[in-house]
């Protein structure tokens, strides 16, 4: 075990220990966890990380992973919050595998970290947090880190976070709690000097938050800063490290998250359809999120509406939708549930509603921080009678903006629905994402609006993609019955007609298969024919992507097939299927999209699948995907 121990500036001999500079060593990517209570701040902690890193070049990508219980009992191991990042001087795409450094603050976030580390890695840890009782909170039956033996495998880096903190911070007028809360940004302070980050730009930030709050400032600029030089007392002693800037596509970026993203989405769709924009929501975690930072652009036009409950939401969303807004609603699994018949209405009403699903683990309250692909079936078939309507599903966090506003444009073009599937590792999970040119990109969505004619307003009258007019409340010679009752075909009005009800249900599942001819085709990463073609979906992307390049490089047949559009699906995925000896769907539930591509094109797919509550790991993708290669060209011989 090799271990740095305490050395730091003594207030009373104002002393500093001296060493000689050392070469830094570049590395080309580092994977960094911190975890502690989940009062301790580390998702502040990690997010600061994360944007500082994005704006010194590095590429980025973080998986926030926090527990569902407001407060858990101090110091337990139910309580721990964790937020891993991954720099890089290359394109990142997951928040990487085993973390190289561990930052922890007390006994059990080492507990429930540990496990995750890779071998050799180093352990920043809290000193004054390992003591007799916080070895008991955690469930460690030992009283100190040398009879952990696991540990002998790592480096530790000692530190006295929360003493040092409430030293440096003697002379500001705060009480003792409110000083040991800063600790965060000395522990963040010692990470900036051990890998090379800017401490100037969380020092902006700090200024900025706390704005007319002085003691608050200088108490977490002062505690960053302890942090910092505590590094350089101890630089003698441990490895400093550098990450050089990624080469990015040239462009103006900024750090987003999924939620984020989402929300920017609808508000260009918005403004491209010249329409406002109205969300009527229910707070859920994981997707409050969206409804607050709507909240934020009233300015812009945006309508927001925190209903009493998930009915109340989407009903609003449909009057809003009726009355020719851009209509939306947010929700995760359990409040789909809920969403359902009101859902069906909107099927049924042929009017656009984006609805967005954070997926989480489920099923009812199940995991609701934790990211789970468990909705997809719902999502396909959770509504009575024949009720289709489009599906999407975004893959990382920096194409939550995009997928947004195709989910809007899809459904204004075509009347109908649109449901767009993200989760909790896409909604809390960031990265940089380049602002695109809104003057060419996004920047019109034509609408279906009705017009008056000679021969009178009919308003189940349909273009050649059979979608019917949006009549706009209060416009004169355009009344018409609108409700859940099956509408006539010819004249919209009520109609218990055996064959006519045949015929509208046909009509709307024709008028859902259509919109196959206004998406893309499907692409492909690899060859377009082979050995083995891996599909997957939503925000597994990065892992798998990242797996089967890893596979590719080592000249294996394997090819990646992403789909974002996932009813209809792309008018080409058929025929690519059937280019390739074997087809696995990864999944993190036990198989829905794999029910799905094997009832419709009848390729027997294989499924590998994860139900843990968390994403999937590069390494055991490589492994399956090695695997069922392994069994292909054993078959051959």
């Amino acid at each position: 075990m090799v271990s740095v121990y305490k050395s730091f500036v003594g207030k009373e001999t104002n002393c500093k220990l001296v060493c000689l500079k050392k070469m830094k060593t570049t590395l080309e990517h580092i994977i960094i966890l911190f975890s502690g209570d989940s009062g301790d701040g580390m998702q502040l902690t990690g997010t600061q990380f994360s944007d500082t890193s994005a704006r010194m070049g590095n590429d980025i990508a973080t998986f926030p992973d926090y527990p569902s219980e407001i407060r858990a009992p101090s110091g337990s191991v139910f309580g721990v919050s964790g937020f891993q990042v991954h720099i890089g001087a290359k394109e990142i795409y997951t928040p990487g595998d085993q973390p190289d450094v561990l930052v922890a603050m007390n006994p059990a976030a080492l507990k429930v970290k540990l496990p995750l580390l890779k071998k050799g890695a180093t352990i920043i840890i809290n000193d004054d947090a390992f003591d007799r009782s916080g070895f008991k909170k955690a469930g460690y039956e030992v009283t100190s880190l040398e009879a952990i033996e696991e540990l002998r495998n790592f480096k530790l880096i000692h530190a006295p976070i929360t003493s040092q903190t409430e030293r440096a911070l003697e002379t500001i007028d705060l009480d003792n709690k409110s000083k040991r809360r800063c600790k965060n940004f000395y522990a963040l302070g010692l990470c900036y000097f051990i890998f090379s980050r800017d401490p100037n730009l969380t020092k902006a930030w700090i200024r900025e938050k706390f704005e007319g709050k002085d003691a608050l400032v200088s108490a977490n600029i002062a505690a960053l800063e302890a942090g910092y030089h505590f590094g350089e007392t101890i630089e003698a002693s441990i490895a400093i490290y550098q990450i050089p800037e990624a080469p990015l596509e040239k462009g103006t970026y900024r750090q987003i998250n999924g939620n984020t993203g989402i929300a920017w989405g609808l508000m260009q769709a918005a403004e491209a359809s010249g329409l406002d924009l109205f969300i009527g929501s229910y707070p859920i975690t994981p997707a409050t999120d969206i409804l607050q930072e709507l909240s934020k652009h009233g300015g812009f036009g945006v309508r927001t509406f925190q209903a009493e409950d998930e009915i109340a939401a989407i009903c609003a969303a449909i009057g809003a939708s009726f009355s020719g807004a851009l209509a939306a609603t947010t929700t995760s699994g359990p409040g789909l549930a809920l969403k359902s018949e009101a859902l069906n209405l909107a099927v049924m009403l042929e009017l656009p509603l984006v609805v967005i699903n954070v997926q989480r683990g489920g099923p009812s309250t199940g995991l609701p921080t934790k990211t789970e692909q468990a909705d997809l079936l719902q999502v396909f078939y959770g509504r009575n009678g024949e009720s289709p309507l489009i599906v999407l599903a975004a893959s990382r966090p920096g194409d939550t903006f995009a997928m947004a506003y195709e989910a809007a444009r899809l459904s204004l073009q075509h009347m109908t629905p649109v449901v767009l599937l993200s989760d909790g590792f896409i909604a809390n999970g960031s990265e940089p994402w380049r602002i695109p040119d809104l003057t060419e990109e996004y920047r019109h969505i034509p609408i279906h609006l009705a017009q008056t004619s000679e021969e009178g307003f009919k308003a189940y009258s349909r273009n050649l993609q059979l979608v019917r007019p949006w009549a706009i409340p209060g416009t004169e010679g355009m009344q018409h019955r609108i409700g859940g009752l099956e509408k006539d075909f010819e004249t919209g009005d009520v109609s218990y007609d055996p064959e006519n009800h045949e015929k509208m249900v046909e009509v709307r599942a024709k008028k859902v298969s259509l919109v196959a001819s206004n998406i893309p085709e499907q692409r492909v990463e690899g060859k377009t024919h082979g050995q083995l073609l891996v599909i997957s979906w939503g925000g597994t992307y990065g892992a798998v992507r990242t797996a089967v390049k890893r596979l590719q490089a080592q000249g294996h047949e394997i090819s990646l097939a992403h789909l974002t559009y996932l009813n209809p699906f792309p008018t080409n995925l058929g025929p690519l299927i059937t280019n390739f000896e074997q087809v696995l769907v990864p999944e993190l539930n036990k198989g829905q999209l794999l029910r799905i591509i094997n009832a419709q094109f009848h390729c027997k797919a294989k499924g590998y699948h994860k139900v843990q509550g968390q994403p999937f790991t590069i390494s055991e993708l490589i492994s399956a995907f090695g695997k069922e290669l392994k069994l292909m060209e054993h078959a051959k011989r």
